[in-house]
């Protein structure tokens, strides 16, 4: 299965079809609720555009924690365009980039031509490809939470070998002893690690999980 992926920063940028302007507007949202409210505020800040064509992707476990994560919610509104002539081919050009956690909105100013369905479709494809061409992507791939207690003396030199192993450290806590939060791509084989790097007094407690966003 193909890595999904979703974009650093919002990007933005314009092009012209036959006299008509297509403003595109792609952004990062995590859930539902963000991508409509992107696509509430490209509206407001181009209220001359005659339409404001939509669509989105995103991970629909941010709203339900129960719910597959490899399940998304994908919308897409042609905003008074011709049936599936914006928002769909829109929606392609996401699902062609293998993105998630991402909205694109193009507001369209009409020159004057008629384009055509087919037309249509390719403009407003091409106003979201021309945006994604401008974005850094990062791959989304799964870690594992795991805590490791340690004795403050050995807490530097376990994080420094798991940084070495491409672990990613979300924190330490001090206390009576040292508590290391860390994200990890194979949780038996950490645990390996970590046992040999402490004599086996030292044995790693899931948390859960998380998606680490790592630059392609």
């Amino acid at each position: 299965m193909t890595p999904l992926r979703t974009i650093s920063s919002r990007v933005e940028c314009e092009t012209e079809v036959k006299k008509s302007r297509f403003v595109a507007v792609v952004d990062r949202a995590s859930t539902e609720a963000e991508a409509r409210a992107v696509i509430a505020a490209a509206r407001k800040a181009d209220p001359a555009a005659g339409h404001h064509c939509s669509a989105f992707i995103v991970d629909s476990s941010a709203d339900d924690p129960l719910a597959d994560p490899m399940q998304s919610i994908e919308r897409s509104n042609d905003d008074g365009e011709p049936s599936g002539t914006a928002g769909t081919p829109m929606l392609d050009m996401l699902r062609g980039h293998h993105l998630t956690n991402v909205v694109a909105v193009v507001s369209r100013y009409f020159g004057g031509t008629k384009l055509g369905t087919g037309g249509l479709a390719r403009a407003y494809g091409g106003a979201v490809t021309e945006a994604l061409s401008r974005a850094m992507f990062l791959t989304r791939e799964r870690r594992e939470i795991m805590t490791l207690e340690l004795d403050h003396a050995e807490v530097g030199r376990v994080e420094s070998e798991l940084r070495g192993h491409g672990v990613l450290v979300l924190g330490t806590s001090y206390g009576a002893s040292a508590v290391l939060t860390v994200a990890v791509p194979d949780a038996d084989s950490i645990a390996a690690l970590v046992a040999s790097l402490t004599a086996g007094r030292v044995i790693p407690t899931l948390d859960g999980h998380m998606y680490a966003e790592i630059p392609d």
